[in-house]
């Protein structure tokens, strides 16, 4: 059975080193500037890992197919993803993949000219509830979608950067999870948007906003508003409270609490809870699948990239607030 061949780079969020363990179509044979003992003991124990001091290094290991990145500088992960599709190798980049739109299309240019394959880590749609509420939305069963509700919290900590080049800041780090609630589970491109945003509650000095709100009119006519923030408390049960409702005239679908409760209304029937059985899709699993074997991936490269320039647009309208 092919598999594709892994190094990962960078600990800076959500590296795909646990997916890896006895997966069937993907390996991990490098490391770099990762702490080997964060992997899972399997993954330790693999005599022929490659343990490598830089992105230079790692680049230069012919056993390495694609690089998962999560660099230590979110500011400095678009040069990153060029360097490592001019190397020949594919790349699944953690979000926010860059920080400004001229960045997201020289690594789009560079992967155009490398014939490699780029993907952010753009996998929220695809988890439960919210895979079956997209299909919900896709049946047309709630009729024309008006409106559309979101937030995305989660807990502040004292290793939140206070510099947003670090990590992208909460606008495009924590929100653009909210932005996908609208164009990958809502089914409905984003026009126009406005936003702002607080560093209120701030418990130290620094640039870490707190909270932001967002407003988009959707290409249909319809409107949304998303909030986002540090603001989760650790008596909630989960670490990343959310919420999304999508309104149609004749219906209404939701999830509360992180996906905790879900609901489905439809005229004057309450459906209750919706049917999540279905497995997740794992986006990792499917842009392996997509590089081996040419498998459709479920969204185009510009669709799965357009809520990344949805949240660029947006922290350059809330910095003019």
């Amino acid at each position: 059975m092919k598999q594709l061949r892994i190094g990962i780079y960078g600990a800076n969020g959500h590296q795909v080193h646990g997916d890896l363990v006895n997966h069937p179509r993907a390996k991990l044979t490098a490391i770099a500037s990762f702490p080997k003992d964060k992997l899972p003991e399997p993954l330790r124990e693999e005599f022929t890992l490659a343990t490598h001091s830089n992105l230079q290094e790692l680049l230069r290991d012919e056993n390495v197919d694609l690089v998962a990145l999560c660099s230590p500088r979110r500011a400095d992960q678009a040069n990153d993803a060029i360097a490592c599709l001019k190397a020949g190798k594919h790349v699944y980049a953690e979000k926010p993949a860059a920080l400004s739109e001229a960045d997201l299309d020289r690594v789009l240019e560079a992967a155009d000219k490398s014939k490699r394959r780029f993907h952010e880590m753009a996998g929220t749609a695809f988890a439960q509830p919210y895979l079956s509420m997209r299909k919900i939305v896709q049946s047309g069963v709630l009729g024309p979608i008006v409106q559309v509700i979101a937030q995305k919290s989660y807990p502040y900590h004292d290793g939140r950067p206070q510099d947003e080049l670090v990590d992208g800041g909460l606008l495009c780090q924590a929100g653009i999870h909210g932005v996908r609630f609208f164009e990958h589970v809502a089914c409905l491109r984003i026009k126009d948007v406005q936003a702002m945003e607080t560093g209120l509650g701030n418990p130290k000095s620094g640039n870490l906003k707190m909270a932001a709100a967002y407003m988009f009119r959707l290409e249909n006519g319809a409107v949304g508003t998303l909030i986002s923030n540090y603001l989760n408390q650790k008596g909630h049960p989960k670490w990343g409270n959310e919420h999304l409702r999508i309104f149609g005239t004749n219906g209404f679908v939701e999830s509360s609490d992180g996906g905790m409760g879900t609901r489905l209304i439809i005229k004057e029937k309450d459906l209750g809870p919706i049917d999540t059985s279905e497995p997740s899709q794992d986006y990792f699993d499917l842009v392996v699948n997509s590089i081996l074997d040419g498998t459709p991936m479920p969204l185009s490269l510009e669709e799965e990239l357009h809520p990344l320039r949805i949240c660029i647009r947006a922290k350059a309208k809330a910095e003019k607030q």
